[in-house]
C-alpha cells in the first residue's frame, strides 16, 4: 500500500484567492492570541438537529438504524421533545423536535425543495470551553451576537450559541460542564425513557464517531465563512481542494489531526443558472446554505455499506477510493426526515491525509443526484 502525504491540497501556485485565505486566516488566528481567545474552545462536543414533530421519531430511528449511535438521553422542554443519541469518543447528537414561526433558522431553511420541511436543518455545532462567561464576553467585545443574552443554565452545564450564520445558515454553541456526569436536560425539563431500541445489527458496529461534517455555502462567501469559524473557534484554516470542472471547491479546517474536520464546500463562481453552475451550487439554490452531509469512520466498509443497503439504505453513488489511494468514501442519499446525507469513511493506516482529490471529483459530482 502507498503511503500518501498530504494529497489534498491545490497544487502550487496557489492562486490569487488561496493566498488571500491564508493570509486572513494566519490574521484571524493573530487575533485569537491577542484577545485572549486560544485555548478557550476545545472539540466539538455535540451536533443539534432539527425536524418536524412528526418527522422526530422516525428520524431519530433512522440514526439508530444507520450509524454507531446509541440513545443515551431523552427529554420534553417547554419547547420541544429531544433524543441525545452518542457513542464513546464521538460528538453526541441531539435531534429535537421544532415547529412554528419563531424559528431563527427559518429564513436560512429556505429552498426550492425545502418548503415541506421548513424547520428540518442541522442547525447547531457545540464546541466545549472551560470558561464560558470569559469566552462571551471577549466575543462580545469583538462584536459578535448570541441568541440570547447571557448563558442557559442547567444543573450539568452552561451553554450559550451565536445567532445563525449570514454565511453558513449555522450556529455555533459553545458549552461548560460543571460535573463530571453529563446531561443535556435543560433547567425545567424533563428526562423521559425513550420508547426507541436501537436494532441488534451487527455490522453497526463497524459505524464509529463523527469524523466531520460538511457546509454548502455560496462562492461569493466562501472566504468569510470559514474566517467566521475560524474566529470562534480554535480550528484554523487547513487547504482547499478545486474541481474546477464541476465550479467547486472543498475546503477543510481542522483543530487537530484526529479531532473533528468541519468542511464548507463552495462554488468558485457563483451561481448563474442550473445548467452551468455546477452541483454545489445548484445546491444551495434547491436546499438553501446548510449542512449537506455527516461522515462517520467506518471499518469493514465494504461489508457495512452492503449490509446498509439490505436493510434499505440507498446510496447516491459506489463507494469511491481504494486502499491503495489510502481512502474510501460513500454517500448515502438524503435522509426524508432530517434532509442529512450520511457518509461512510475510511482511511487506511499509512494514509496521512484528510482527502484525495479523485474521491473528492466523484463525490461532488453525484451530489447533483439530490
Amino acid at each position: 500500500m502507498n503511503s500518501r502525504k498530504d494529497p489534498e491540497p491545490a497544487a502550487p501556485p496557489l492562486s490569487r484567492e488561496e493566498r488571500e485565505l491564508l493570509e486572513k486566516a494566519s490574521i484571524v488566528m493573530q487575533e485569537r492570541r491577542d484577545t485572549g481567545l486560544d485555548g478557550l474552545v476545545g472539540g466539538l462536543d455535540s451536533v443539534i438537529l432539527a425536524t418536524g414533530t412528526d418527522r422526530l421519531v422516525p428520524a431519530v430511528f433512522e440514526l439508530l438504524r444507520y450509524t454507531g449511535l446509541t440513545i443515551t438521553e431523552a427529554f420534553f422542554d417547554t419547547e420541544s421533545e429531544s433524543y441525545v443519541l452518542g457513542l464513546p469518543g464521538s460528538a453526541s447528537l441531539i435531534v429535537r423536535s421544532r415547529e412554528g414561526t419563531g424559528n431563527p433558522f427559518y429564513g436560512a431553511n429556505k429552498g426550492r425543495l425545502t418548503g415541506s420541511l421548513p424547520n428540518t436543518r442541522l442547525e447547531t455545532f457545540v464546541f466545549t470551553t472551560p470558561d464560558l462567561l470569559q469566552y462571551i464576553e471577549i466575543q462580545k467585545g469583538r462584536g459578535v451576537r448570541f441568541l440570547t443574552d447571557s448563558p442557559l443554565e442547567s444543573a450539568s452545564c452552561s451553554f450559550i450559541q451565536t445567532t445563525p450564520s449570514p454565511f453558513t445558515g449555522n450556529s455555533l454553541g459553545f458549552i461548560e460542564w460543571k460535573t463530571g456526569k453529563k446531561s443535556y436536560v435543560p433547567r425545567g425539563g424533563t428526562a423521559i425513557s425513550p420508547d426507541l431500541a436501537k436494532p441488534a445489527s451487527t455490522h453497526l458496529g463497524n459505524i464509529g464517531v463523527l469524523d466531520h461534517a460538511a457546509t454548502r455555502v455560496r462562492a461569493q462567501d466562501r472566504l468569510a465563512a470559514i474566517l467566521e469559524f475560524v474566529s470562534l473557534t480554535n480550528h484554523h484554516y487547513d487547504f482547499g481542494v478545486y474541481v474546477r470542472s464541476l465550479n467547486s471547491i472543498t475546503s477543510v479546517a481542522r483543530r487537530e489531526k484526529e479531532d473533528f474536520a468541519m468542511v464548507f464546500t463552495s462554488g468558485i463562481m457563483p451561481f448563474s443558472g442550473d445548467g452551468e453552475s455546477g452541483p454545489t451550487e445548484k445546491f444551495i439554490q434547491n436546499y438553501g446554505t446548510r449542512v449537506h452531509h455527516m461522515a462517520f469512520r467506518t471499518e469493514r466498509i465494504e461489508s457495512t455499506v452492503n449490509s446498509l443497503a439490505k436493510d434499505g439504505m440507498e446510496f447516491l453513488l459506489d463507494i469511491v477510493g481504494s486502499k491503495e489511494e489510502g481512502l474510501k468514501q460513500i454517500f448515502s442519499e438524503p435522509s426524508r426526515n432530517t434532509l442529512i446525507v450520511n457518509e461512510y469513511i475510511h482511511r487506511y493506516g499509512d494514509f496521512d491525509g484528510f482527502f484525495t482529490r479523485s474521491n473528492v471529483e466523484k463525490l461532488t459530482e453525484a451530489t447533483g443526484k439530490q
